[in-house]
């Protein structure tokens, strides 16, 4: 089994739980995932199966948007609505003020990541220092929020629309922007609707996933790993240099310098090459060996 499974996270769930459940389902030991959510965060996980987990590292560069949850007046040790409270404001922040708010953050910005993440610092992860009280220094990142938007409010929060890069924490733009405002914030809610060209409404939860498979009808519902290729060019390798792909050798090409998806004269998916001076290169294969 190879592919593409996307999946609807449920609340509660951390990432890796969904790939423990999923190698059940699935019986499949090579399951992958792109793009870590919080276990309270939702939406869209994008998992790669058997062949395809080799595609992993190329599907954490896409874009990702998300609907988050602002809470103004309330600053937690984890920069989300689970964590311990830190400081509580009174809020008197106007529509037009977090608009002015929102339009600094956007364009590329650092951020500075939060305690409680996966970041590794001298062989150790923050999450693993924080929980044992301990708070280091963090170096600013580079990130890059490619549209924010305010979308309204609902109760005592504010929704908000964000397309970012990879490597974004929203919850500590969220953070950030209560700290902009004198207020302080956190983020209540989260959820992923896109990840690249990828997005939720396409997606399954572990329970439909479960009924397609005991269904016999799990193989439909995975995506072609090249799916995640398709906007790059497609060309098609004879047989002669099918054999030199298979052996990972390079192969003369008369195509345009550019990032090509290469099938074999049956049209099945061989590799993402890279054609430079009249020679193409292996990216990433993806046949079986």
């Amino acid at each position: 089994m190879n592919g593409i499974l996307l999946i609807d996270k449920a609340p509660g769930w951390t990432s890796s739980d969904v790939v423990v459940k999923l190698k059940g389902i699935l019986r499949e030991r090579r399951i992958g995932h792109a793009g870590t959510l919080d276990p309270m965060a939702t939406g869209l996980l994008v998992v790669f199966v058997g062949r395809a987990t080799r595609a992993v590292q190329f599907a954490e560069q896409d874009s990702k948007r998300y609907r988050a949850a602002l809470r103004l007046g309330i600053e937690t040790d984890t920069q989300d609505i689970t964590g311990n409270i830190l400081a509580e404001k009174n809020v008197s922040v106007s529509e037009e003020e977090l608009e002015r708010a929102l339009a600094r953050y956007q364009g590329e910005i650092l951020q500075i990541p939060p305690m409680y993440s996966a970041v590794k610092l001298g062989g150790r992860r923050l999450y693993d220092i924080a929980r044992r009280g301990g708070e280091v220094a963090r170096a600013p990142r580079p990130v890059t929020i490619h549209e924010l938007r305010l979308l309204g409010r609902e109760g005592e929060d504010w929704l908000l629309d964000v397309k970012c890069s990879k490597g974004t924490y929203i919850r500590t733009l969220c953070h950030d922007i209560g700290e902009s405002l004198g207020c302080g914030g956190c983020m209540s809610a989260l959820r992923r609707y896109e990840a690249g060209s990828f997005s939720v409404s396409d997606a399954f939860t572990i329970e439909e996933v479960q009924r397609l498979r005991d269904a016999g009808e799990l193989e439909a519902a995975l995506r072609p790993v090249d799916s995640l290729f398709s906007q790059e060019m497609a060309c098609t390798a004879s047989g002669e240099e099918e054999g030199r792909i298979r052996c990972g050798a390079d192969y003369q090409t008369g195509l345009a310098d550019g990032t090509y998806r290469v099938y074999n004269q049956d049209g099945a998916f061989l590799m993402l090459g890279r054609a430079e001076g009249g020679a193409m290169k292996t990216v990433k294969s993806f046949f079986e060996v």
